[in-house]
């Protein structure tokens, strides 16, 4: 099979020839026909000390199953996280991880709507919105920021405000439902929100914590890293809350499928739509690594083994 890797930190991408893998005790061997690219993946290939498999977002079909699988066999279609090589032509998938993708969806629905919608769906619930609130969501062109501005609204926010990196976004942001949309490095991001859901990190932490009203909350689920000075919580009652989609699903199993029937619903209600910005082919991969690292995307960054 085809499999993407590198050698080097911030070294090329390029295509190899690899084994199809056996799928080990509770894992699924998926035939890849969407993967997505994700942000935090595209960092490891420039900040890991020591090269990373190219995991991920993956869609396909199940073409065989380990021990102990009780949910999937062969021939059913499902998408899931990739904590291994995911830029393939097949991939190991670990079943809890795992979800059915519906008929009635495309693989590239399920890899642009599951994933990227299910921590935009527990960052929404980490924040404990109440109707009537206001939510700023920063990356809300990206692949999971754009389904949160979509999902926020819909949990009943009066006021959605999207951040982004340039202004030339603003347009596919307000098309999603936002009301207002700010640009980073603006000087004050308006009218103070309710709650924020971060999916960039670093230095926007501290304005988004100054654009929360008090006792506002600010979600953190990215990669970015970034501090947070305990003053600016003192000072109006803030609080911040890490979110992670990883110990959603191997902790709470029931949790991470109510949200997952959730999305489909929604999905199915035409009540969120997921966005495409692209697709590449798997020997691609370093185009649609450029376009992330660029933030250059509007919605999801697909490849098509």
């Amino acid at each position: 099979m085809r499999r993407v890797r590198y050698e080097s930190t911030g070294g090329p991408l390029f295509m190899e020839e690899a084994p199809v893998p056996v799928p080990g005790p509770g894992e699924l061997l998926v035939r890849c026909e969407a993967v997505g690219v994700t942000l935090p993946v595209v960092r490891k290939v420039t900040e890991a000390a020591e090269p990373v498999p190219l995991g991920g977002e993956i869609a396909g079909e199940v073409v065989a199953a380990g021990a102990g699988v009780t949910r999937f066999t062969a021939g059913d279609r499902v998408t899931g996280l990739c904590f291994g090589h995911g830029y393939a032509d097949f991939a190991l998938l670990h079943e809890a991880m795992a979800s059915p993708v519906p008929d009635t969806a495309s693989v590239v629905d399920a890899v642009a709507l599951v994933r990227s919608g299910m921590v935009a769906l527990g960052a929404l619930e980490a924040a404990r919105p109440e109707p009537g609130e206001a939510a700023l969501v920063t990356a809300a062109a990206s692949g999971v920021g754009h389904l949160a501005v979509q999902l926020a609204r819909r949990r009943g926010a009066a006021r959605v405000v999207g951040a982004v990196s340039d202004p030339g976004k603003a347009g596919f942001v307000r098309s999603l439902g936002a009301d207002e949309v700010i640009v980073y490095g603006a000087d004050g991001w308006g009218e103070p929100v309710d709650y924020v859901l971060d999916g960039v990190g670093g230095e926007l932490l501290t304005p988004g914590i100054a654009a929360l009203a008090p006792g506002g909350r600010l979600v953190a689920y990215s990669s970015g890293g970034g501090t947070v000075r305990a003053y600016d919580l003192l000072v109006g009652a803030k609080s911040v809350i890490g979110f992670q989609m990883a110990r959603i699903a191997r902790g709470k199993p029931e949790l991470y499928e109510r949200w997952r029937r959730e999305l489909w619903r929604l999905h199915a209600e035409r009540a969120v739509r997921p966005v495409v910005h692209g697709e590449f082919a798997l020997e691609d991969a370093a185009k649609a690594h450029a376009v992330v690292e660029s933030r250059g995307n509007l919605g999801k960054v697909v490849l098509r083994p």
